[in-house]
């Protein structure tokens, strides 16, 4: 069987892509790999194909570098589809000697530089205020885009956010015991204006615990207990677009609250603890960081040496 939709009809495909979702430990990974998975599934039915392939394979890398999508994204995607097909051979769906062609189709080359969009401070400031704050689903929209860019979180992270997390700590409002990437824990400290922006949406929404982020249907009214992770990501791009900022995804606003956290005179290391990296090295791609050989940091160590 090298043919998708004969393993989906064969019913084997929800099964097959669990073996899959299963070999990654990372919840973040997780999700990704089930939309990539979903993703090429649409894009292999959506015309005939020579079956799973290395051709096929190929031919939905080009579609991918075809949409300008990061390499980062490209290698994600390619990455859980080399897994499909490893899963796929291993469970006598696919010749072992197609997986194999598959394993070889060449991914995005990482740049030293991670690919990702930042916005100017004018451009944030647009962004923020481009909600209709008039509305109950207004001042949610502005909450959020208030935590993504003031305080650095995932979208997932907005998403699970609790009142419980938001908690006074040295004498300010911050972000506690927030579980990220890999398990880790982190506390995000809140500027004042993002709290503002979530006092108005709860006040008006009526929240006082459990989920601080609520959906609000087409009536302006708090319907539900759990905002979805892909509302976040979608209710960002109309207000990007109003904001003259087109395509700028909720990823792009944690790097743009990196950037202007640095900007503003932050250390690195502490703009590190804020965005829960467990390397400096990530922060730096965050910013887009290059060295600077022309004003070297080093340049302002007043020593002599005598002659």
């Amino acid at each position: 069987m090298t043919d998708l939709i004969a393993i989906q009809k064969f019913a084997g495909w929800g099964k097959l892509k669990t073996l899959v979702l299963d070999s990654v430990s990372s919840p973040i990974t997780k999700r990704v790999y089930n939309m990539a998975l979903d993703e090429f599934l649409s894009w292999f039915q959506q015309a005939p194909r020579p079956g799973f392939t290395k051709a096929t394979v190929s031919a939905w890398r080009v579609s991918l570098e075809d949409r300008s999508l990061g390499s980062s994204s490209i290698i994600i995607r390619m990455s859980a589809i080399r897994k499909l097909a490893a899963e796929a051979a291993d469970n006598g769906l696919l010749a072992p000697e197609l997986a194999a062609g598959i394993s070889r189709v060449k991914s995005a080359k990482s740049q030293g530089i991670r690919v990702g969009n930042w916005l100017s401070l004018r451009q944030a400031q647009a962004l923020l205020s481009a909600p209709d704050t008039t509305t109950t689903k207004g001042l949610r929209d502005r909450a959020i885009i208030a935590v993504l860019l003031g305080c650095g979180l995932r979208r997932s992270e907005v998403a699970a956010l609790t009142f419980t997390h938001v908690q006074q700590r040295d004498g300010r409002w911050s972000i506690v015991d927030l579980v990220g990437k890999h398990g880790r824990v982190r506390t995000a400290p809140m500027p004042n204006w993002v709290k503002m922006a979530i006092d108005a949406w709860t006040r008006v929404a009526g929240l006082v615990d459990s989920r601080v982020f609520r959906p609000v249907n087409r009536a302006d009214r708090v319907s539900g207990d759990v905002l979805s992770e892909k509302v976040v990501w979608q209710l960002i791009k109309p207000y990007a677009e109003a904001a003259g900022a087109p395509g700028i995804a909720p990823h792009d606003l944690r790097r743009t609250c990196a950037k202007l956290c640095r900007a503003g005179g932050g250390e690195l290391e502490q703009i590190q603890l804020l965005l829960g990296h467990a390397s400096v090295q990530t922060t730096e791609r965050y910013l887009g960081t290059k060295q600077d050989l022309i004003h070297a940091p080093n340049d302002s160590i007043k020593l002599r040496v005598a002659v």
